[in-house]
């Protein structure tokens, strides 16, 4: 009895080791790539996470610099979450209009919402500066001279890694931000903010 408890632990064990599942960090792509493709993927690692070349990693945005969102057509509609369209929905919601409550559907151009005071940010290019520091650049200064670089950019040095690496981030600015749908808040808020963090999940939780 014991001998095939045994066994079976070490079966589970070794089993559990294998485990394929969880998130992967873009720029380890290439580590999982040829098991992606494998299972019927057919982009390569570089079509999907490319540092400085035009990738899908170039469809994901900054929302007002707290949320992210995906560019789903050439005119510059995207998805976010509906927490993170939430605050421009409240302020563009009136007792007449209850866009929370109600949802909102632009069926033109024209029916359009300007959310003002929300901006998106497209990354241009990224950097590694951790030399530049170590040389006595300050990092506002290596922001500072990224922003003249075009029209509406935006930068910032980050730390990685604990500090020990520092990176340039520049982006490109887009302030003409509008409504164009949300869901009601019965659906795109279903569950509350606790099922934002549970899986699985059944909110439309898009804007």
């Amino acid at each position: 009895m014991k001998r095939t408890l045994l066994t079976l632990l070490c079966t589970l064990l070794c089993a559990s080791s294998f485990a394929d599942e969880g998130m992967w960090l873009p720029g380890l792509i290439r580590e999982r790539i040829g098991d992606m493709r494998s299972k019927g993927f057919r982009l390569t690692a570089e079509d999907v996470y490319s540092v400085n070349r035009a990738s899908m990693k170039d469809a994901v945005v900054s929302v007002g610099g707290f949320c992210t969102g995906e560019i789903v057509s050439d005119r510059g509609l995207l998805l976010t979450n509906h927490h993170c369209g939430y605050p421009a929905i409240q302020r563009l919601s009136s007792v007449d209009h209850d866009y929370l409550t109600h949802g909102f559907w632009a069926l033109s151009d024209t029916e359009e919402l300007p959310a003002e005071g929300l901006f998106v940010r497209i990354l241009v290019r990224m950097e590694e500066v951790t030399d530049r520091l170590a040389a006595g650049e300050t990092a506002a200064e290596i922001a500072a001279a990224a922003e003249r670089e075009g029209t509406g950019y935006r930068a910032a040095v980050e730390p990685m890694y604990y500090g020990n690496q520092h990176f340039l981030f520049v982006y490109e600015q887009f302030d003409d931000v509008r409504l164009v749908g949300a869901p009601p808040s019965s659906i795109g808020k279903f569950g509350g903010d606790t099922d934002n963090w549970i899986w699985p999940r059944h909110t439309g939780d898009f804007s």
